[in-house]
């Protein structure tokens, strides 16, 4: 696959913050999420590293995407604690300050449910969920493509990931975001060629 030119990344990526982004963003109270956050320094990442990393990489991709919701930026730092760490409870984040109870909201759009099937759980996202949800799931999409590597995850986990983006999360991204949509399609050309032409030694099927 050629190379994605400059010139097409800079239709896609405004560089620079502005400084009503700046204002909003130091007003913008998330130091006692972070605490919470912190829960997820316990909680391996496959790839490695843990949760907690990858929880800032999700705020990340966000703030690269210009977002300064609060909100959003919020419940991006720990829209796994649910579903990773078990004993935290729905009072725990509703309690964090005067936006906890929309950051509850939108965690619990983003957390899959217990009978929930992985599929159902996109399902749901992509038909019934709000629109912070969706942008949300595409960020969290982004960081988990960016670290599908193939000489870490079997062939059929990322042949799985990349047809459940295809089928779920690109569609999300048509709703929300063209410059989402433009870097997941971008990762998924990536990844599909990297199985093209990666060595035949895969490592081991993941099993968690």
């Amino acid at each position: 696959m050629p190379a994605i030119s400059l010139i097409t990344w800079e239709i896609h990526f405004k560089h620079y913050m502005e400084n009503f982004e700046k204002d909003l963003l130091a007003n913008m109270v998330i130091a006692p999420y972070l605490q919470k956050a912190t829960a997820l320094r316990g909680v391996k990442r496959y790839v490695g590293g843990n949760q907690f990393r990858h929880a800032f990489a999700t705020f990340a991709i966000l703030i690269d995407y210009h977002y300064t919701d609060a909100v959003l930026l919020k419940a991006s730092v720990i829209h796994d604690l649910i579903e990773d760490v078990k004993n935290t409870t729905h009072e725990d984040i509703r309690g964090i300050d005067h936006d906890g109870p929309g950051v509850l909201a939108l965690v619990l759009e983003v957390t899959r449910q217990k009978p929930e099937t992985k599929e159902a759980f996109l399902k749901r996202i992509l038909t019934q969920g709000s629109t912070l949800a969706k942008v949300l799931k595409c960020a969290d999409r982004i960081s988990n493509l960016t670290d599908l590597h193939p000489d870490i995850f079997d062939k059929e986990y990322i042949k799985n990931m990349i047809a459940d983006t295809k089928k779920w999360v690109v569609p999300m991204a048509e709703q929300v975001n063209p410059d989402m949509l433009f870097e997941l399609q971008d990762l998924i050309k990536r990844r599909e060629t990297n199985m093209k032409f990666s060595s035949t030694l895969w490592p081991l099927k993941r099993r968690d």
